[in-house]
């Protein structure tokens, strides 16, 4: 039961101090509104080779095709828990597994990044052994992943390995930087990274999924 809390915990980041993460990244009046909106809303950690494979569908593809690629996924090449749960499949399962098979589960063109993903950590990395040793670190071995660009790296690292100085940017994060802070003018990926350093520091990953989900609603609205 004590390992099932701990896990409980560690997955949602219960132990978070989020009055100091707050504190930190309300600067202006959108992250209020933001904060206001989605208040207890946490970054998850998530396994990183799971994150790594979800990430890499993730690109040009939405939410219900990840969802539905990954339970395929599972059924195919995961392993059956005691509780009678299928296990996300392992890098050594994916490894052993065709394109043609993969592409069967609905990933397309993807089939070939998760194969060379498998491949590169069956035999250049430990995923595992990265925890730990800081975003730079974690960020360049990730980024010698075939499929891995800078956008993914983020992207694990943030909730793979929970290093919150990670700030994926993607066309809603952009779009919504852009709106709110430089007044609808376009601005370059670098440019809205070093401003998000600047703005919200060592919790701007944090403020990434604000930013992200309160540009979104306030899009639909």
């Amino acid at each position: 039961m004590a390992q099932a809390k701990n896990e409980f915990y560690s997955r949602f980041r219960l132990n978070d101090n989020m009055k100091k993460i707050y504190s930190n990244i309300s600067t202006d009046n959108f992250m209020e509104s933001a904060i206001r909106e989605y208040s207890g809303m946490r970054v998850t950690l998530n396994d990183p080779w799971e994150t790594t494979v979800c990430f890499i569908l993730s690109q040009y593809n939405n939410m219900k095709r990840i969802r539905k690629i990954t339970m395929s996924l599972k059924q195919k090449y995961g392993e059956r828990a005691i509780d009678g749960s299928v296990k996300f499949p392992t890098i050594l399962s994916l490894n052993k597994a065709k394109e043609e098979d993969l592409k069967e589960c609905g990933m397309g063109f993807r089939a070939k990044y998760i194969l060379a993903a498998a491949e590169f950590c069956k035999n250049n990395i430990d995923l595992y052994s990265l925890r730990g040793r800081g975003y730079d670190t974690i960020k360049a071995n990730l980024m010698e992943i075939y499929g891995v660009g800078d956008k993914v790296a983020d992207c694990i690292a943030l909730m793979g390995y929970g290093e919150l100085r990670a700030f994926p940017i993607d066309v809603w994060v952009k779009r919504t930087m852009e709106k709110v802070y430089f007044k609808g003018r376009d601005k370059k990926i670098p440019k809205l990274m070093d401003f998000a350093q600047e703005q919200w520091g060592e919790y701007r990953g944090y403020a990434q999924q604000y930013l992200f989900w309160h540009g979104l609603n306030v899009a639909k609205k």
